[in-house]
């Protein structure tokens, strides 16, 4: 069984956003700079609260920056 995946658009998100760096963005939502790279690459998925957090920063809606491929 493969297992589910949520991919992000996150990468995408940071580069229309003035290209603000990985740093930054987990600066803003209370992580460090290697999760926001795991949750970026598909390695890690972020909890709930995160994954809002990160929405807000670009100001979209949460299946906006991350989709359940099951």
């Amino acid at each position: 069984m493969a297992k589910p995946m949520i991919a992000n658009q996150i990468r995408t998100l940071r580069f229309m956003a003035g290209e603000m760096t990985q740093a930054e963005l987990g600066e803003r939502i209370g992580v460090t700079r290697q999760t926001i790279a795991a949750i970026e690459a598909g390695k890690y998925s972020p909890t709930l609260e995160a994954a809002f957090r990160i929405a807000h920063v670009f100001g979209k809606p949460l299946d906006d920056v991350f989709q359940w491929e099951g």
